[in-house]
């Protein structure tokens, strides 16, 4: 007798969840094992793509993997920029949320149901028609989806005023250890019944449990936005007009800054008139009434002219739209100054901006070589982008080491290595010098109760 050959673990699951929600083809398998990272990276090519098409599926998936030892890694649209939705070891699924893309609207209580798959822009699109908003703006809001903005506790522009996701999620749905499902909050603005395990749940990455449906708060629409741009001409007053505007009583949607190099990206691109010979722009929006826009809008002006700058805003509501089209077009822009690019997205106190962004030009100049910094000046969050060829090994390398030294500077300013990024895979080993020992060693110990096999999204944020 041979013997009788074990089931593959993928059948088991094409069992219980049907032929249509499971792949094993080589190319999806292959298609799926990449995100939108911009860096080489470790990764593996699963055994499979599931693609649930309600709770009770995710329940049955779970339990299936718990019990097969079966990594799971979730995946939005795969928009991520530190390899979250990436897979790391061969036996494990990656969960695509793709068909779970329904939600509804409760106007009695200002709240949405979403489940993970909801394309965040339809969403935005869908609540303004009713005249209701949801804030939270990641650059890549046309196809990013509420399960990865709630994974990566996604930010954007808007986020200064408004915060970033995890001041909109009021209640989670989750799929943990073992397919048990935990239910948090509710549409409710007032909460504090045990401990905050939605806020836990929020901006972990898809390491403790795979996220069915979100109460999503939702608040009024601003009846009126008006945009500005404001010209430096000495890169040092950029940190200085932060602190005028916000000690001024105007409280901005948006603040968002360029460096020269950013500017010539963006008009190498798709050119929008932005000053080429400029060090720096700010995007500065405000929101309100029709009349309070205008008054705001006309402090701003008188600030930063005040401190010599020029200040020019938007007449309509198009040319405003050209303005934030050449902020959103950043990221590609970049690929057409250098082949490779290091993305990192650092957090420091607003008032050492003027000393941070000077040093990590003097980083660049150090390593030799070309950095972009652009982002939410507004709350401190910077994205530092390194530029080298990527068929210069070298030239990858000294990115690399200007990386390590940014982190550094970052968190002696007390900051933080990532404001909506995540940690993901490329910035494991910072997050141990955030944390402290003690911090990641409770960081550990919170993941282990969550998931003692590890088997939900292993390798990202935590070496476990």
């Amino acid at each position: 007798m041979l013997g009788i050959l074990r089931r593959k673990p993928e059948d088991k699951l094409i069992e219980i969840l049907g032929k249509d929600k499971v792949l094993t083809s080589l190319v999806e398998r292959k298609l799926y094992s990449y995100d939108a990272t911009p860096i080489p990276i470790e990764r593996a090519v699963p055994m499979a793509v599931v693609f649930p098409e309600n709770h009770h599926d995710v329940e049955k998936l779970v339990e299936v993997c718990y019990q097969e030892d079966i990594a799971i890694f979730p995946r939005g649209a795969g928009s991520g920029l530190t390899g979250g939705a990436v897979p790391t070891v061969e036996r494990g699924v990656v969960v695509s949320f793709e068909r779970m893309n329904r939600f509804r609207v409760d106007l009695d209580n200002a709240v949405a149901y979403a489940e993970p798959g909801v394309v965040t822009a339809q969403l935005q699109e869908y609540v303004e028609s009713l005249g209701l908003f949801y804030p939270p703006d990641p650059s890549s809001f046309k196809y990013s989806t509420i399960g990865g903005n709630i994974a990566e506790n996604a930010g954007g522009p808007r986020c200064l005023k408004y915060g970033v996701t995890r001041e909109y999620v009021l209640g989670l749905t989750a799929v943990i250890k073992e397919g048990k499902t935990v239910k948090t909050g509710g549409p409710v603005i007032k909460d504090v019944a045990g401990y905050d395990i939605t806020r836990l749940l929020v901006g972990s990455e898809g390491t403790l449990g795979l996220i069915t449906e979100a109460v999503l708060k939702l608040i009024p629409k601003p009846r009126a936005r008006l945009t500005a741009l404001a010209i430096f001409h000495n890169l040092e007053d950029v940190g200085h007009a932060v602190t005028k505007i916000f000690t001024s009583g105007v409280f901005p949607s948006a603040l968002e800054f360029m460096d020269k190099n950013a500017i010539r990206a963006v008009e190498e691109f798709k050119p929008v008139g932005l000053p080429k010979d400029a060090e720096a722009v700010l995007l500065i929006e405000v929101d309100g009434t029709p009349q309070s826009v205008q008054e705001d809008i006309k402090l701003v002006k008188e600030l930063l002219e005040g401190m010599k700058v020029k200040v020019e805003t938007a007449s309509t509501e198009e040319e405003a739209q050209k303005l934030w089209t050449a902020r959103k077009n950043l990221g590609p822009a970049l690929g057409n100054l250098k082949t490779g690019k290091i993305n990192e997205d650092i957090v420091v106190p607003r008032s050492t901006l003027h000393q941070v962004i000077p040093k990590v030009r003097e980083i660049a100049q150090k390593y030799q070589l070309m950095v972009a910094v652009f982002g939410h000046i507004g709350d401190g969050n910077l994205h530092v982008n390194f530029l080298y060829d990527k068929a210069n090994r070298e030239e990858e390398e000294r990115a690399e080491q200007a990386v390590d030294e940014v982190f550094e500077m970052t968190l002696a300013f007390g900051g933080s290595i990532t404001g909506e990024h995540g940690v993901g895979l490329t910035k494991r080993k910072f997050l141990k010098w955030q944390m402290g020992d003690v911090g990641y060693e409770l960081l550990k110990s919170i993941k282990s109760v969550f998931d003692p096999k590890n088997l939900f999204n292993p390798g990202k944020m935590l070496e476990v």
